[in-house]
């Protein structure tokens, strides 16, 4: 294996400290838990990052809190948001931004998870469905945006990033020694924010990306070395649904991620299925991966000490019960 390249940290140590610090303020940090059964099914040490326990059930919300902050402070005027999500990024953007006493209007694609749009709504946003996938529901909130003077959250931003990284810093704080970790990609901010972290505490620990079979955008890019989009983003794992890389993401996960690995659906559901077996865990596809990436490199992986992360637990209870009963949902 080759060790990571070395690049100029994203972010300083007193940056992720000072994140961490704000983060923790509003929500406590999530469980690091390495669990008997995953290692004797694995033969690796395996730590789960649980950031199905934040309190939207996902990772985003701890950029959300970072965003939002700045948001109030270099833009004080600002009425509203408005962005675009399949759910996690949402929740935590309709939470951060009527908590801080401002408009949140979000753009979903049609046919959108019917429990994540509820709970979005229960945030406190102004929920709209547009277009068939997340990237032409991205392009009508920034469309949105220009018109009606609201301001535009994209899905990556250094300010989201940076909120977001608080949980690989937990992490790393927490176990510095991880040989490999795994982090599902959807726009970046997840795999980007364990890089930033790693970088900035000197760590050599190797981080792989992972996309669906379906959506290989961030794959093919990385192997490209420039933006590729695809036509098509079809996986039932909507937070990695995206067929459009963010090319400042790609710029961080191109250099600092040692590899991409991708994953089919049928794996990213046996994934859910082990983690409730096993761990008695809920994940959405999204959310299982980093595990079934894991589960694929298993041999690669024996003896080793290794992170995944669990980056969301909010699955529709009609597709989590097709899960449970074997059946890989359809995209």
């Amino acid at each position: 294996m080759t060790q990571p390249p070395k690049t100029r940290p994203y972010f300083s140590r007193e940056e992720l400290a000072d994140a961490a610090a704000f983060v923790h303020a509003r929500m406590p940090p999530t469980p690091l838990y390495a669990w008997p059964r995953l290692r004797a099914r694995l033969g690796a040490e395996v730590y789960v990052k649980h950031e199905n326990h934040t309190p939207t059930g996902a990772f985003k919300l701890r950029g959300a809190f970072t965003f939002i902050d700045w948001l109030r402070r270099a833009h004080p005027q600002a009425p509203g948001i408005v962005t675009a999500t399949r759910g996690n990024h949402g929740q935590g953007q309709a939470w951060a931004a009527t908590s801080a006493g401002l408009s949140a209007r979000i753009y979903v694609p049609q046919g959108n998870s019917t429990e994540k749009n509820a709970a979005m709504r229960a945030f406190g946003a102004d929920l709209h469905e547009f277009g068939a996938d997340f990237d032409t529901a991205r392009e009508e909130a920034m469309r949105v945006a220009a018109a009606e003077g609201l301001f535009p959250v994209p899905p990556f931003h250094r300010e989201l990033v940076r909120g977001v990284a608080t949980g690989a810093w937990e992490m790393f704080s927490a176990q510095p020694d991880l040989e490999t970790l795994y982090v599902s990609i959807g726009c970046g901010s997840g795999i980007c924010g364990a890089i930033a972290v790693r970088d900035a505490l000197g760590l050599k620990t190797r981080i792989v990306g992972v996309v669906s079979i379906g959506a290989q955008t961030a794959r093919l890019s990385v192997e490209a070395g420039r933006p590729i989009a695809t036509e098509s983003a079809r996986t039932f794992a909507d937070g990695i649904a995206v067929r459009v890389p963010v090319e400042e993401a790609l710029e961080i996960y191109g250099r600092g991620a040692e590899r991409i690995v991708t994953v089919t659906d049928d794996e990213v559901a046996e994934a859910m299925r082990v983690y409730f077996a096993d761990i008695h865990a809920v994940a959405e596809g999204a959310g299982a991966a980093a595990l079934a990436a894991l589960m694929q490199e298993r041999d690669r992986m024996q003896g080793r000490k290794v992170g995944v992360v669990l980056s969301g637990g909010n699955v529709d209870t009609a597709v989590f019960a097709e899960v449970l009963r074997g059946i890989t949902p359809a995209a």
